[in-house]
Formats: structure tokens, sequence, C-alpha cells
């Protein structure tokens, strides 16, 4: 990606630090998720303080020497962009050591900050996704907005279960109301993730897709006025665009859009530290259906798979919230095809806490490897980034 591409040039040491209860990094192995007492580890902070201690360790082995002052910017895209801003947040002072000191600064791609209770409204991020949609093809954002409806209506019987069964080709039949609601809440993880990874070539990231997958699934999504079964087949041919653009798959799989091995701390988290409110309010403005933010239901199902209660400001507690006047060397990039946009920081904060916007770019673009196909604004967004390590190199060396 581009910090490979770039660290020859800055004669920089890359390290890619893994977050522990993620990857292979399982405190307890195999039965690091088997309860709360072992899950008590996985927190921002804890990893943020584990990411301390392995750049004391790499410094005192690799990154100082001959005593050579040595910077450390922090790079991170979505939850790892967050952690980069609140690294830089949490630990802005020198690092002092035996050799060498460092400051961090921080490129934090894509990271919704802002994405919390109090801070954005909490339709924001499906208005964004909604719009991609929309904006790639009206039609396309209006077929998915009846959709919902036509799906209820087409499932209302056990015949139509058995239709739709059958000629969406999933893998396990639709028998009971649970399992249609399964399945729209699958079809809504696949709208968000392609908008994410709504690129300008092919990429393998979520799943293998097309060079701009929205443009090629709203193709078969052009008449919303069609009926229930004629839309439903619309609909079926464009979401196969991610679930079998390679032709491989026999069946529809309902599993979730994103991967289990990923998503197992990310839902801890999510019950701990990370409580972002989400809801659709249907309208022109959102081609979802109508879903209200119900948090003491939320806390209720929290406290029933991980023995835990929530609370709605565990961050803005830790790393201040809307308030960044006091933090510094920090860049926001924010893609605005990306959902998570509407929860970053999409203003400059000050004359070291910089916005840069991607108009065209989908999720943490930006770090992403050079292509043919990479548009003006992510040429200019990861030129914008190099100036501003140049910068804050040269600032840090002259200051010494």
């Amino acid at each position: 990606g581009f910090m490979w591409e770039i660290s020859r040039e800055f004669n920089a040491l890359v390290v890619f630090a893994e977050h522990r209860y993620y990857g292979e990094s399982m405190p307890y192995g195999k039965s690091s998720f088997d309860d709360k007492v072992k899950l008590g580890y996985l927190t921002s902070q804890q990893a943020m303080a584990d990411f301390v201690d392995l750049i004391k360790y790499l410094r005192n082995d690799t990154l100082c020497i001959d005593k050579r002052p040595n910077p450390v910017i922090a790079f991170g895209g979505s939850y790892g962009g967050m952690l980069a801003a609140w690294f830089r947040i949490k630990y802005p002072a020198t690092v002092e050591g035996l050799f060498c000191y460092q400051k961090f600064r921080a490129i934090a791609s894509s990271a919704p900050i802002w994405q919390f209770t109090g801070m954005t409204p909490c339709n924001d991020f499906y208005k964004v996704t909604s719009s991609v949609y929309r904006n790639t093809n009206i039609e396309c954002g209006s077929t998915i907005s009846a959709s919902w409806k036509a799906i209820d209506n087409v499932t209302e019987s056990d015949s139509g279960k058995a239709w739709l069964t059958d000629n969406w080709k999933l893998c396990t039949p639709l028998e009971t109301t649970d399992d249609v609601a399964r399945l729209k809440y699958w079809a809504t993880d696949v709208y968000v993730a392609l908008a994410m990874v709504n690129y300008p070539y092919e990429a393998n990231f979520l799943a293998p897709l097309p060079a701009n997958p929205i443009k090629e699934v709203c193709k078969s999504m052009s008449n919303h006025t069609e009926d229930d079964a004629t839309l439903l087949m619309s609909v079926f041919h464009g979401l196969s665009v991610y679930f079998n653009y390679t032709g491989s798959a026999s069946c529809l799989n309902l599993s979730s859009a994103f991967s289990d091995d990923m998503m197992n701390g990310w839902n801890y988290q999510a019950c701990t530290e990370m409580i972002m409110p989400f809801c659709t309010k249907g309208g022109e403005d959102d081609i979802f259906e109508p879903y209200p933010w119900d948090f003491e239901n939320y806390a209720q199902y929290c406290e029933n798979r991980y023995g835990l209660k929530p609370t709605t400001d565990d961050v803005e507690k830790q790393y201040g919230g809307k308030n960044l006047k006091a933090a510094s060397n920090i860049i926001f990039s924010n893609g605005l095809l990306d959902p998570w946009s509407s929860g970053g920081v999409l203003k400059s904060i000050s004359s070291t806490v910089r916005a840069l916007l991607i108009p065209d770019g989908a999720h943490h673009l930006d770090l992403r490897a050079s292509h043919p196909n990479d548009t003006t604004s992510v040429i200019h967004a990861r030129k914008t980034i190099k100036h501003w390590i140049i910068k804050w190199i040269f600032d840090y060396r002259h200051r010494k």
C-alpha cells in the first residue's frame, strides 16, 4: 500500500502491529473469547499501551542507530485510523528512552472518531450509503428502497418463501419471519460493504469485486415500478455482484457480509467501548427501511451476550469526543463515498489537525497502493499526506 510506496524515500521502518484479540494475537489462544474475564483485556486503551511497548522494544533494538532521533508516524484506516488519532491524542508528548526519543504523528484514514452518541446523528451513516446508490443511478436507489416491501409481500405465504429461496438460490430455506428478517439484514450489510469498497479498480478487500462495483450492481436495478417478482430478481442479480462475482458460489449463504474472524473482537468492543448508534429513517434520503436506534434494547443484547452493561460515553471520556482543540499533528482523511465518513472529521480543527477530503474515494482508498485507475482526488490526497510527513520530519529534525 501507500506506506510501502513511500517508506524507501523516507528510509523508514514500516511496522504492522497486530491488535490483541485479532488475527493471530490471541492472549488465551482458542479460549480467548470464552468469558468476560479473558475478554477484559480487549480495549483500545490496552491496544495502544501494547503499541507503546512495541515501539520501545523496536527503538532499543533498531530505531536508534547512532542515537539518531526518530519520529514515529502512526498510520491507520477505519478502526485503525481511530487508534492512530487517539494514539496521538493519548501519547502526545515525547517518549523518553535510553537511546533516543520520538514524537508521534498520525495519519487517520476513514476514522469515524465521532460516530458516537451525541456527536453524529444516528441516521447519517445510512444517508451516506444511500447517496452513493442514488448518485450512481436514481432508479437503483429507488429499486432498493422498493425491494423491502416486495420481500415482505412475497414472503407472506409459505409458497412465497419457497419461491424466494429457490430464485435467490439461498443455501438455507426461508421458513420463518426471523429468516426473512435475517435476509433483509444481510442485504443491508451488503449494500454498506459495497459502498465501503467502491474502488475504481478490481479489488478483493471484503470480497472479490469488479471496478466500480456499485455501477455493476445498479445495472440490473433500473425500474422500481416492476412487479414484486421481477423487481426482486433485479435485486438478486445486483447482489450477486457481491456474493458471486467469481461465479464460484453455488448458493447464497446468509452469514454476515463481514468475516466471523474479523467480527469476533469487534462485536465485543461494540458492546463495551464502541457504542455507535445507527438508525434509518426511510424517505428520500434513505434507501433503507425505517429502523430506530434503541439503546436499551442494544444494552440488553450486550448484557445477554457478554454479561456487561454498556454506557454511551466511554469514548468521549477517554479521548475527548469532539473537543480536539488540544490535539495536534493529525491528518484525518475521508473518502466521501465511504459510509464511515459520516462520523469522520470533515473540517480542519486547527493548522495542525487537518481534514483531507476525497470526494470520489471509498473506505481508506488513500492508504491502498497506487493504481492506474486512481482518481485525481486520491492522487492529490496522497501527495498532501506526503507533504505533511516531509514537514513533520523536517520540523522535528531541526528542533533537535
